[in-house]
């Protein structure tokens, strides 16, 4: 098994995450005496102002299905922010922090006119880009209105999605098109999914997003949680264990695994985690081959919790989210307690690191070597926009083609 660690390669990495040596005062083996968990701030914290959250706060973000944005305010939470999403009777969505810029009631109790979103309060009316249109109880309408503003985000539809840019006006980016999304076989058609399939659980998971991030990485949890341990929650596929090597793209960190099935076929396989939080992974279960049919994109909604939105080539309306069963069909939530201590999957293995991993704790190994490189090129990002500089994958090009990624399942004959 290559698994394409070196020891100077783990040294590395323990001087990316810092690693605590000898937790116990008498360094004995027992727990007391053991310091305070620690987590690497600049990776998972995402309010604004912090480095990641900055980072994040430089690209477009999946913020709910292109059927959510309806005439009915609702809440979302994203980077740490809490908003007020809405479609205007236009047809425009809207995006826009909830306190209203008047008295501070909040907007999620407003009503959406055909021209935007009135406060419940006092009556005022603002668009989709926060200008205020009316002041109902000020004199013709409110002669000051126009030096009103409610704060918003823009906001923009593509692949059955709302997307949403919370950063710096001046570096908004395109927001991305994605070669495996545009180029559709016969019979094929897009579907969304806001039920965080790959997380393994429900859809708000109560964790730091870096928990699943790392996890995109790391091919040998697929043999021994989905597989040996668990029984087999994808296909017998997956329970050989890999030859595995990484490498560091532009905009990802690859995958390689390479499995042997016996019966004179190669299965290569090839997933990426892609900047700043997709997850390019193909099928577990093997059920077609070629490049990969969906993409995800974890959002960080606040430190403690993520959720994951889907877009995926599917022939049968409802196909995506087939892919949630977990036990004998039964879905997460219909798992008895026994059974999620038994038959564990991600959102038990990654949970239960705690709300954020203590990364002090870490005793990273050989086969942990797509983490490393996962996490420097985040600490790379981090080190560009501090500098001023752009991070990676984002284009300011409207005429840009789509990012292409190589990750797919492919069969071969020896």
């Amino acid at each position: 098994m290559n698994q394409g660690a070196s020891e100077p390669a783990i040294a590395a990495a323990r001087r990316v995450i810092p690693i605590q040596a000898g937790t116990s005062a008498a360094d004995t083996g027992t727990a007391y005496g053991r310091p305070p968990r620690s987590h690497d701030k600049a990776l998972t914290e995402v309010g604004a102002g912090t480095p990641m959250g900055e980072l994040l706060r430089r690209y477009w973000h999946p913020i709910g299905l292109g059927s959510d944005a309806t005439d009915t305010p609702r809440k979302v939470r994203v980077l740490g922010e809490d908003l007020i999403l809405f479609r205007d009777k236009t047809g425009r969505p809207g995006l826009v922090t909830p306190h209203c810029a008047h008295r501070g009631a909040s907007l999620y109790y407003g009503k959406v006119d055909e021209h935007g979103i009135r406060c419940c309060y006092h009556g005022w009316l603002f668009d989709v880009q926060g200008h205020c249109l009316e002041q109902p109880c000020e004199v013709q309408g409110g002669r000051a209105r126009d030096k009103v503003r409610q704060p918003w985000y823009p906001v923009q539809e593509l692949y059955g999605l709302v997307w949403a840019y919370l950063g710096p006006p001046a570096k908004k980016p395109v927001l991305p098109r994605y070669e495996c999304l545009e180029t559709l076989e016969p019979g094929e058609f897009l579907e969304a999914d806001n039920n965080s399939i790959g997380g393994g659980g429900p859809p708000v998971i109560p964790c730091n997003w870096l928990q699943h991030y790392d996890n995109l990485v790391d091919p040998f949890h697929v043999v021994i949680l989905h597989s040996s341990f668990s029984g087999t929650q994808f296909v017998e596929q997956m329970a050989v264990m890999p030859e595995v090597t990484w490498d560091t793209q532009a905009h990802s960190v690859r995958t390689l695994s390479t499995r042997k099935l016996g019966d004179g076929k190669t299965l290569r396989r090839i997933s990426e985690a892609g900047l700043p939080t997709l997850r390019v992974i193909p099928s577990p279960r093997i059920g077609r081959y070629g490049m990969v049919e969906s993409l995800g994109w974890v959002l960080p909604m606040d430190d403690h919790h993520f959720r994951i939105y889907v877009v995926g080539r599917v022939r049968e309306k409802g196909e995506l989210v087939k892919m949630r069963s977990r036990l004998q069909g039964k879905l997460w939530e219909e798992l008895t307690e026994d059974e999620h201590r038994q038959f564990p999957g991600d959102y038990e293995a990654q949970v239960s690191q705690g709300a954020i991993a203590s990364h002090a704790d870490e005793f990273l190994a050989g086969s942990d070597l797509g983490i490393v490189m996962l996490r420097r090129l985040l600490h790379k990002q981090l080190k560009a926009v501090a500098e001023g500089k752009d991070p990676s994958g984002v284009s300011f090009d409207v005429n840009a083609p789509p990012v292409r990624f190589s990750a797919g399942n492919f069969l071969e004959l020896e």
